[in-house]
């Protein structure tokens, strides 16, 4: 199938295909094609995505495109196949799992996978019917994009293909799939399943595979007595760290944190039930699935340990010594309240003295300059003001936008309106002021607003776009992804969009199905 858009033949764009997951064999996927979509039609696009790709504007306009991304055309040199991966759901060993409703296209020269999320059965959808529904897809689109523009590491969606399909959940839904992009979809549970069938041979080719595709360091380390695999742990665990610093430091919530949703990346993948906090109610559980709470945000740090155990237990075969294991896991308790702890200074605007803040930390990444400098005063002031946040249920992104903005005006009341406890807020910014003190408070601002974002995903804007993606609008997604995408700007003339939830958006509840 030729990739190049009619409208523009000058431009080349096909896209050149590497399969190197599929070079691991038939062992670790099912060949298969996807399942025909009938009548598709658009529901959003990614143009960031897109050239990311290296996929023509033009062309992601045209029918070819729209056919190919519902699954009803092979993009040439495309090999389609759903992987088999194992792993434990909500604490429980589940045995096998695998891509139920994914099909990955294929690996492109560029170190992309690109796979269709909800494109139709495969061996193991578990009696699912392998199709996703809008309103999960609109979710999830969102979401990826959303994360992105704040610099938090994730898997991209390309665009939505929707459908007047019907697909029964809780009740009758319309079809869709998501195409969604990533270096690897690879998970803790893939390590998991050939442990757990006494597959050795396979493990390692898996491990091998990871190593040299996106670890190579960890073949020359000198450390944990230079195994790699073991480095391997120790880098997947330093990874998985640093992205529940992030995690915790937005007020995100994933919901689902099964070791088969982990990526052996450090990605955030697989959004499901995940929701960003209104109110800051650390014990908040997102999935209405999850009645035991496991998966409540303040308990996201030690699940994601946990998930790393299972990891270490799968790739115990390799590393061949219990304890070099163990060390390899030490990282993370480290490295997590480190990475924490730079988030929340950031958030605060304080950075060594002497050594600014560079204007590029934004939303992507905190300059080591912002990390340097903490001390025991800093963590104590960052415990007391979660601990008001909590006690006062203070809607946790508007709290830091407004402390950002006041940093810079010098007008705190706006912020200190948020609390019912004012002499204990008054208290603590007594605190503050006094190590703002030492700062430049104009590059303080500056680095708080690129840190703190005036525009997060939240249940009822998302919900809202759903609604009206149901009757064929799609102006809202395409607002809120316009917004979402650069969440630190201003955007004047959408400050609705940063408002507290409206009394409607507690009732909202999001499940496994979502």
């Amino acid at each position: 199938m030729n990739l190049t858009a009619e409208s523009d033949t000058s431009a080349d764009i096909r896209l050149a295909w590497d399969h190197r997951f599929a070079a691991l064999g038939p062992d670790f996927f099912t060949e298969l094609r996807p399942t025909p979509l009938p009548a598709p039609h658009w529901v959003g696009t990614s143009a960031e995505v897109a050239t990311l790709l290296g996929l023509n504007e033009a062309w992601m306009r045209t029918d070819e495109a729209l056919q190919a991304f519902a699954g009803n055309l092979l993009l040439t040199g495309s090999r389609p196949l759903a992987s088999v991966y194992s792993g434990h759901q909500f604490g429980v060993w589940a045995g096998q799992l695998g891509d139920g409703r994914a099909i990955l296209l294929g690996e492109t020269t560029s170190g992309w996978e690109i796979q269709l999320k909800g494109a139709g059965r495969t061996p193991y959808s578990r009696m699912g019917d392998g199709r996703a529904v809008l309103r999960s897809s609109v979710r999830e689109f969102l979401c990826s994009e959303a994360m992105h523009g704040l610099g938090i590491p994730t898997s991209r969606a390309l665009c939505i293909t929707g459908s007047p399909a019907h697909v029964r959940r809780e009740e009758i839904e319309t079809a869709a799939v998501v195409t969604r992009a990533a270096p690897s979809f690879v998970r803790f549970g893939h390590f998991e399943h050939f442990a757990a069938t006494g597959q050795e041979t396979q493990l390692r080719a898996l491990a091998d595979y990871v190593i040299d595709r996106f670890y190579p360091q960890c073949r020359s380390t000198t450390l944990l007595a230079g195994n790699p695999y073991a480095a391997l742990l120790q880098a997947v665990s330093e990874r998985t760290a640093r992205l529940m610093a992030q995690w915790q430091a937005v007020g995100f919530c994933h919901g689902v944190m099964n070791t088969d949703n982990m990526s052996i990346l450090g990605l955030t993948i697989d959004y499901g039930p995940f929701q960003f906090l209104d109110a800051f109610v650390p014990g908040h559980v997102c999935n209405h699935s999850d009645t035991q709470g496991r998966y409540a945000y303040n308990r996201q740090p030690n699940v994601a340990y946990w998930n790393l155990f299972c990891l270490a237990q799968a790739l115990l075969p390799l590393i061949g010594d219990q304890d070099t294991a163990k060390e390899a896991l030490e990282s993370y308790k480290t490295v997590f309240p480190t990475e924490f702890l730079a988030r929340m200074r950031a958030k605060l605007g304080l950075y060594e003295a002497g050594n600014h803040p560079s204007s590029e930390v934004g939303g992507h990444g905190v300059a080591a300059d912002v990390t340097a400098g903490a001390g025991a005063g800093d963590t104590e002031l960052i415990d007391t003001l979660l601990l008001l946040l909590a006690r006062n249920a203070v809607d946790y992104t508007i709290f830091w936008r407004r402390l950002s903005v006041a940093v810079g005006s010098g007008d705190f009341e706006p912020v200190c309106d948020l609390f019912a406890d004012r002499a204990g807020f008054d208290q603590w910014l007594l605190s503050y002021s006094e190590l703002l003190a030492l700062m430049d408070k104009a590059l303080s601002a500056d680095l708080m607003l690129k840190t703190n974002p005036k525009f997060i995903l939240r249940n009822h804007l998302g919900e809202q776009a759903i609604r009206a993606a149901k009757l064929g609008d799609f102006n809202e997604l395409q607002t809120l992804q316009r917004l979402l995408e650069r969440p630190f700007e201003e955007h004047p003339g959408h400050d609705a969009y940063a408002d507290f939830p409206p009394d409607w958006a507690s009732s909202i509840e999001i499940s496994c199905s979502s």
